[in-house]
């Protein structure tokens, strides 16, 4: 077993590949002549156990880079590796081993939190009712509450629960403490830490709040305009 847990090599976006929504007004540029917006030779390896923190302005490609791990197609040249493996050469048995918290992610929102969780869970080897119902519990929300009638926070506590009740080994997190009540992010972290001891997993979270990247995270990577300017362990000063 690979002691990488996710290894990023040369990965570059594809000029027509996956944009977030912060590229927008750069795809539009493009269309005039100026320098469209991709992901250029990103590279970096995260050990086991431990959380990276992908730090950068709007714009600056964290979204994509998620969306390229996620995207069934694989729109990028380079290559991403999950447990030493290549994420797009069985794209959906990877997907079964990562855990993805965003705004993007989309869920049915007329549904319960339960009633998705049952619903959605099928599709996961791993899937555990009884541990998505504990951890929505720990995170107060309710699971018979629909997701339609949910906040913004309150998503992104059922997203964390159901992520965590199929036991992935690869978490991405797209800015999902912004907006986040500071006495929960406390709590979030917690756990986050937890799902880390055992050594048999890894984070990638995208963030823009300093006391998170100065005290939570292990590694970090720094975006700009599509570039991974640099990336190394995360020394407190």
């Amino acid at each position: 077993m690979s002691d990488m847990i996710f290894e990023a090599r040369q990965v570059s976006s594809l000029r027509r590949g996956v944009f977030g929504a912060g590229q927008v007004s750069s795809l539009r540029r493009g269309g005039f002549g100026k320098k469209t917006f991709k992901l250029e030779e990103i590279s970096f390896r995260l050990p086991r156990g431990y959380i990276m923190g992908l730090i950068g302005k709007n714009g600056a490609g964290k979204t994509s880079f998620f969306d390229c791990i996620m995207d069934e197609k694989k729109r990028y040249s380079g290559e991403m590796l999950l447990e030493g493996r290549s994420i797009h050469e069985n794209h959906l048995q990877m997907l079964d081993k990562t855990g993805f918290v965003s705004e993007k992610n989309e869920f049915m929102e007329l549904r319960t939190a339960a009633q998705n969780a049952r619903m959605l869970g099928r599709f996961y080897s791993s899937f555990d009712m009884e541990l998505f119902k504990g951890m929505m519990e720990r995170c107060r929300v309710s699971s018979g509450k629909t997701l339609g009638k949910m906040s913004r926070g309150e998503t992104v506590k059922f997203q964390l629960a159901f992520a965590v009740a199929h036991r992935p080994k690869l978490y991405l997190m797209d800015e999902a403490t912004a907006g986040m009540d500071p006495v929960f992010r406390i709590d979030f972290y917690r756990i986050l830490h937890e799902l880390l001891k055992d050594g048999d997993c890894g984070i990638i979270l995208s963030t823009h709040i300093d006391e998170e990247i100065e005290k939570q995270l292990d590694y970090v990577g720094i975006l700009e305009e599509g570039r991974l300017v640099s990336f190394g362990e995360n020394v407190p000063v």
